[in-house]
């Protein structure tokens, strides 16, 4: 691509205004990785300098994230809401892999990796580890939600069908990631589950101890079916929670870097202390 030479702008600013264009329109993904510098100089035949200054352009407008050692990848909160699941694919391009996930069933967290769970079972990423550690509330025991909606007081039918859905999740995502190990794809994997009780209001993502994706959860009524009844219920819905990225780079002088690392820390504290093993 050549550059205008009738244009006012510099050849940084045409430099920019291409990749923000190309960004802007799904060219280059969230979470998506960059051409490298080298390949920049080619594509559009110009000095090095002039590359990195177009880049600290997008920089500054928070549209791309340099990470040493690993190139410059368009930011995740450049469209709403945050599709976790090339951020979770991106993690399995390293030696070792951890996400560790707070929230309710564990729904979420499948859903974000069967595909590339999928793809360690096909050769197409190859790490030679995975750690899992999830944080899920405690459904035989009674919390503010999920309740009935007509007068909000715990029922146990309503909290066995909670422990249902999660039941069903977490041996989901267990024997997934188990699967990698007993077929020698990976050379270790685990997946350790915790319950504690206190109610899910929030999913919490960290992975590889390097980004962090948090959501709340909606309280919403809605009407399912309890012992072959409908039952209008409140409940917390996972499927609406936006997910908020929080992605530290080399250059960013925002609180992400301090936000993953409370993230990472309250998960730790919540790990050590009130959390127990999860029995289904």
């Amino acid at each position: 691509m050549s550059l205008d030479p009738d244009d006012p702008r510099t050849p940084s600013q045409q430099i920019a205004a291409a990749l923000r264009a190309e960004i802007k329109t799904g060219k280059f993904a969230p979470g998506e990785k960059l051409p490298s510098q080298h390949e920049l100089v080619e594509r559009f035949s110009v000095a090095r300098e002039t590359i990195k200054a177009a880049l600290r352009k997008l920089q500054e407008e928070r549209l791309i994230v340099t990470r040493q050692g690993s190139g410059t990848f368009v930011r995740a909160n450049t469209e709403r809401p945050v599709g976790l699941r090339p951020h979770v694919e991106r993690a399995f391009e390293a030696t070792h892999v951890t996400i560790d996930f707070a929230g309710f069933s564990g729904e979420t967290l499948y859903n974000a990796i069967q595909e590339t769970l999928d793809k360690v079972r096909i050769g197409r990423l190859t790490p030679e580890s995975i750690r899992l550690r999830i944080l899920i509330s405690d459904m035989t025991a009674p919390m503010a939600i999920p309740c009935r909606a007509e007068d909000q007081a715990d029922d146990p039918a309503i909290r066995a069908r909670a422990q249902r859905i999660t039941d069903r999740s977490i041996h989901a995502v267990i024997d997934a990631v188990q699967e990698l190990a007993d077929l020698d794809l990976v050379k270790s994997a685990s997946t350790e589950v915790r319950v504690h009780n206190a109610a899910p209001l929030f999913k919490l993502f960290v992975i590889n101890e390097e980004e962090a994706f948090f959501g709340f959860y909606p309280v919403v009524e809605h009407t399912v079916t309890i012992d072959g009844k409908p039952m209008a219920i409140y409940d917390a819905m996972g499927k609406d929670a936006i997910l908020f990225p929080f992605t530290p780079s080399d250059e960013d002088s925002s609180n992400d870097a301090l936000y993953v690392e409370q993230a990472r820390a309250w998960f730790d504290s919540m790990w050590r202390t009130i959390a127990r093993e999860y029995t289904s």
